[in-house]
């Protein structure tokens, strides 16, 4: 859909200030690198800020700090909106100018409902969506195509399900939230006991409750509690690939990064970062606040507002001094034995 729209309108939206020529007509948005010159783009990074001219936009929103260089663009004609939060700012232009379609409340013919399941207003069903007994299904609720949703499921308002998404029986869903393709909700956590040699299955009784304005990424494993609850607070946003396993508590606002793996019983605090590729141990608290370094091993507890990486996890600073090592640690070897062999002379003599 072909929109339009003047600098100063675009100013207006985002309550930006203009440096340039206002009356300048954009047509798009795009990012700095592949901008043309009919598109609006942002720009927050220094190397980016430097030289605005780097990029063939009409037009570029910066932050409200930067100092007008209207020298750089003049050669140009670069239209220059200052704004508090640039990037916020840009993607409310992304919204505008690529608004998300709107489809008419239906339930596709291959649609496979059970029985005492209730929708709100507005349902969207797509083809082969399967909805189990005694399901309690919000308003605006988007279900896409090959979603699962088991018996006793209650999900809020304002939600969509992407492809072949599964939600097992008893999950509970707050309002607002997005789970994206290939995720599965409420699968058997990986519980088993030994006996007479044996690894016995356990039976999982337990469920998932997810709050309001969760968002979890694509192929992301969330298993039911063994006998409770597996909890994901609100404003969590998980990327893909990644696993949280039964009966772990994560804390509103946290961000886990894609390939995480969280084992059974663990506690995340809230607006927690987990790096990409951390692995947690089971059992144990991270304290609200803290930060897990990429491809770090969390095996104790953390305590708030602290920042580990490495493996087994450390304090950042320290773990910096200990790679710093890493490499040095043949030549230092070599060194070592050195010294030994000198010492050995000495005492012999």
């Amino acid at each position: 859909m072909y929109m339009e729209r003047s600098v100063k309108e675009i100013a207006e939206i985002i309550h930006a200030t203009v440096f340039g020529n206002s009356s300048f007509k954009v047509t798009g948005v795009s990012s700095f690198e592949d901008a043309t010159s009919q598109d609006i783009t942002f720009a927050c990074e220094l190397k980016y800020l430097s030289d605005l001219r780097q990029t063939r936009a009409c037009a570029v929103i910066v932050p409200e700090t930067v100092t007008s260089d209207q020298e750089q663009c003049r050669d140009r004609d670069l239209v220059v909106l200052k704004a508090v939060n640039p990037k916020a700012s840009f993607f409310k232009l992304v919204s505008l100018f690529h608004p998300e379609r709107i489809k008419p409340s239906c339930i596709h013919t291959t649609a496979d409902i059970g029985q005492h399941t209730t929708f709100g207003n507005h349902p969207i069903v797509e083809s082969h969506v399967f909805v189990g007994d005694n399901v309690n299904i919000g308003d605006n609720v988007h279900l896409m195509p090959g979603v699962y949703i088991g018996d006793d499921v209650c999900m809020g308002d304002n939600i969509l399900i992407k492809p072949n998404v599964t939600v097992m029986e008893k999950t509970r869903i707050g309002n607002n939230v997005i789970i994206h393709s290939g995720t599965v909700i409420g699968s058997d956590g990986f519980g088993f006991t030994q006996d007479a040699g044996t690894h016995e299955k356990i039976n999982h009784t337990g469920y998932v409750s997810i709050g309001n304005n969760v968002e979890i990424g694509a192929c992301n494993t969330i298993d039911r509690g063994t006998l409770g609850m597996t909890l994901i607070g609100n404003g969590v946003k998980t990327d893909n690939l990644v696993h949280i396993a039964h009966n772990v508590k994560i804390g509103d606002h946290t961000l886990i990064v894609a390939q995480v793996g969280i084992a059974g019983s663990t506690k995340l605090g809230k607006n927690v970062i987990i790096a990409g590729k951390a692995g947690i141990t089971g059992h144990v608290t991270i304290g609200d606040n803290s930060i897990v370094g990429p491809f770090a091993g969390v095996y104790s507890d953390v305590p708030e507002n602290q920042i580990v990486s490495g493996i087994p996890h450390m304090p950042h600073d320290l773990w910096r001094k200990v790679v710093r090592i890493i490499s040095r640690l043949p030549e230092m070897r070599k060194t070592l034995f050195s010294f030994e062999k000198r010492l050995k002379k000495l005492e012999n003599k």
